[in-house]
Formats: C-alpha cells, structure tokens, sequence
C-alpha cells in the first residue's frame, strides 16, 4: 500500500491520533504548569472541548514563556546596576503611619526587591485636568533625560501635546526614551508611536518585533505607567494618555482616574523599573548617570514608600502577597476602589476574613464600566463580599478608572494593578505602598466622594434582577480568567 493510499484510506483516524495527541500534550502542560487552578481548569476545558481551536488558543494566549526567562535575568542585572543608593530601610513606621504596619513592611521586605526608603514626597493628582499639566511641566523643565513608559499612548489632542512636550525636549538636547504596549497602542490609529518617530523620539512597542506581534506573547502585556524626569520627579499610577480623562474635550462624558507624583529616592526605584523593560525590548542599557539622580529636594511632607512590581515572571504573586498581608493586618476599615473588581479566590477569603473581623470594608466599583463584560462578571461575584459583611457601593455618573486601596487612614496601595485575573497573573503591573497618614487621608477622602454619588448594592438589589441577567451574569464570570 503506498503512502498516497494510507493517506486516503486512513486520514479520518490520523487526524483522530494527531488531534488526540495535540489536546493531550496541551492539557498535560497546562495542569503541570499552571499554578492557579481556577486557570489550569478553564484552560484543560478548553482544550478538551475544542480539539483543534482549543490547543491553537493554549499555544497563543495560555504559555507564558517568559515567566523566569529572559525579563527576570535582566531585571537582576539592571537592580545591580540602578541600586547604587545604600539599602537603608525606613525606620518606625508607627511614626508615620500605624504600629501594626510594622509587620507588614516586613512581608514587603521579602515581596520586593526595593527597600522601603524614607524621604519620599507623594502628591495625588485627579483626573487629567491635573495629571497631564503636571507632566508637561515637568517635561519642560527638563534638562537631562525623560523615561515615559504607558499602556494605551493615544493619538488624539492631549496625546499630541504630551508629544509635543517631548519635541520641545529633544530639541534641547534632552535624552528621551518611550515604552508603550503593543496592545495598548493600538487603541488609536494612526498609533502616536509613528508621529514620535517622525519626530525623532526614541520610541518602542513592548512585546513585538519588526515583522509584527509576537503571537506567542500576545495575552502578556505591560500595564505600567511611569514618567521619570532627570532622575528626580517621577509620575505613576493609573492613569493612560488619553483625551477622555479631559474636562475640556470630553465635557461632561469625561472619564475618572487617579494619578500621583513623586519625588525623593522612590524615583531611581521607577527608573529601575523602567531600565529593565526598555532593556528587554530593545537590547539597550541605560547609562546610570544620565537617568538618575542621588540628590533630591522633596517637598515636606516626607514619608516611606517604595514600589512592588508584579508580571508573569518571577514576581508574578508581588502584588497577590502583598494585598493578603495588608488584609490581614487592618484593624479598622479596608477601603477600595477598583474599576475591575474580580479577586480570585484567595484573596476574597482576606477580604471576607476581614470583614468578619469586624473590619468596616467599603468596596466602590464604576456603575458604567467601559468593559461591559467584566461588569457582567463583576456583578456576579458581588454577592460572595456582600453575604460576609462588605459593603459594595456601585459609583452613578462616569466611568472611574482609579485603583485605590487605603487601610486603617494609614497605609495605602496605588498603582497601575486592577483586582482582576489579568493584572494578578498576566500582566506586568508597577504599585507604590505608602506608609503615611496624609496620604490615606486624601485617598480615603476621594473615595468618599465616589461613595457620596453612589448606589449601595445588597442580595435583595442582586436577587431582583431577572433570571436571564443572572445567568448571563454567571455564564460570563465563569470565563473571568480570560477576560
């Protein structure tokens, strides 16, 4: 029989042997290496129940190649090189903020790789009526080099102005590099990356190459946003460069968002964060002299801080851990704000924990969500908070994409992190934890606000909606993993 023949007669049980074998090699890989169950379940399922598709899909957005490959090893190469400072840890931290923190800075000791330091001015800056004039001015005071790192870069009119900024900048000599996600600068088009380069702006895609996105890549993403000017000021937060954040361009549909600066030693801690990406993206390492500063003269008042990164890569739990070990100290109130409020499992349990506890745990979520299906998904998974004691307030008016979280009025965790699979497992994230009482004063006061236009969901306002939403509601948390 020729092979010609074989083919022809035997094709239906060849593919039957290769399909077979192609789901099981995929399954076998995803429950051998997936660490969170509820994603190594919904992975199996769907290559169990999608011979083909499913493994097609596993392939694409389900192996993280990269976890303790090549980010990780230059992560510890740029620390080496960036670290220059003495690691000299802030000292009573009562003082600054509350005693039972003190346990908690040592869980941040072990979780990131940056000292809580001392000596730290953090402004809040709301909405981009606020943000975006403090960048510029900050790019326009410029005199050594400019580190802009985001995940969606529009190019639209405050895109444009940020650009403009950056080419008064270069013009006067000042070096210049920007990262921004290849997903997220696809949100305009034409991308703004074109009209930097046209510029003359060193600019780059995080996760692509020349011929295109890297398919094998393309569910990893980098969700960090961070400025850092001469060394010295830096910005981070959770805040993209988009006009919908503008009171003056998007009038009374204009988005919220939460942004902060900062000054003093935290600052070489973000540009370290910065380095090590731009290194992994485009093979070229910063010089420390040009990108940092050991001289600052913050503002009063100073407080400890530091950052925690987090991403698909050797720090992949940093933000997890560090959340289960706030939780687990507060003593009176937890209070968040998220725009995608989806925890898994683990930590639901500490916030529940908490809250019987008898810790008053306030839990503000957008009442228009730009993502339509994680608000499906979030909505079915309020009960599982409601039943054990937190309170959940469903914000009325525009969508709010703050990430807020304070305890007890004294420590606070800021960033660019959602409570949601994708930031707690696939994205890289960067997050500042802040020791300080002025700071939680002025989160929990922006929160309030939120609250004040805010509807309070029960189970009987759950319960009231029809079955059919209920079951669309629970259909859609159940692919929450890939949301």
């Amino acid at each position: 029989m020729t092979l010609h023949t074989l083919l022809i007669e035997y094709w239906p049980h060849l593919v039957f042997v290769f399909t077979a074998g192609v789901g099981a090699t995929a399954a076998i890989h995803a429950a051998m290496t997936k660490n969170d169950v509820r994603a190594a379940i919904s992975w199996v399922g769907v290559i169990l129940m999608s011979p083909l598709l499913g493994p097609f899909l596993y392939l694409i957005a389900g192996i993280n190649r990269i976890r303790r490959d090549q980010i990780s090893q230059q992560r510890d190469k740029s620390l080496k090189e960036y670290a220059r400072l003495p690691r000299v840890a802030a000292t009573d931290i009562a003082k600054y903020s509350a005693p039972q923190f003190e346990s908690l800075r040592m869980v941040g000791d072990k979780v990131s790789r940056h000292p809580l330091r001392n000596g730290n001015n953090i402004q809040m800056l709301v909405g981009g009526d606020q943000t975006y004039p403090a960048m510029i001015r900050a790019i326009d005071k410029a005199e050594k080099s400019i580190a802009l790192q985001t995940y969606i870069f529009d190019d639209d009119r405050e895109g444009r102005k940020v650009v403009d900024a950056l080419g008064r900048a270069k013009d006067r000599g000042v070096e210049i590099r920007v990262l921004i996600d290849s997903i997220g600068s696809k949100y305009s088009r034409p991308p703004v990356i074109d009209r930097l380069r046209r510029k003359g702006i060193p600019a780059a895609l995080f996760m692509t190459n020349p011929l295109g996105l890297k398919m094998p890549y393309a569910n990893l993403r980098s969700h960090r946003k961070i400025l850092v000017v001469d060394g010295r000021i830096g910005f981070t937060g959770g805040m993209n460069i988009r006009e919908v954040f503008v009171t003056a361009v998007a009038g009374d549909k204009t988005a919220g968002d939460t942004h902060f600066r900062v000054e003093g030693p935290i600052v070489l801690q973000l540009i370290s964060v910065f380095a090590q990406d731009w290194e992994f993206t485009t093979r070229e390492g910063l010089p420390y002299e040009t990108w940092c500063s050991e001289i600052w003269d913050p503002p009063k008042p100073l407080v400890p801080a530091r950052c925690i990164w987090s991403g698909p890569d050797r720090s992949i739990v940093s933000t997890h851990n560090m959340l289960l070990g706030a939780f687990a100290v507060a003593q009176k109130n937890i209070r968040i704000q998220s725009p995608y409020f989806l925890p898994d499992a683990t930590l639901l349990g500490a916030i529940n924990t908490a809250a019987r506890r008898g810790v008053t745990v306030d839990i503000v979520i957008p009442g228009r969500n730009n993502l339509r299906l994680v608000s499906y998904a979030m909505t079915a998974q309020l009960d599982q908070v409601i039943r054990n004691g937190c309170r959940v307030w469903r914000a009325h008016g525009n969508f709010n994409h703050s990430k807020l979280i304070t305890i007890d009025g004294a420590w606070s965790y800021v960033g660019s992190s959602n409570l949601d699979p994708r930031s707690l497992r696939l994205n890289f994230e960067l997050d500042v934890e802040i020791y300080s009482r002025d700071t939680a004063l002025a989160i929990s006061n922006q929160i309030d606000g939120e609250i004040g236009h805010s509807e309070l969901v029960t189970l009987e306002s759950l319960a009231a909606l029809p079955f059919r939403k209920r079951l669309r509601n629970r259909i859609i948390w159940l692919a929450s993993p890939y949301l």
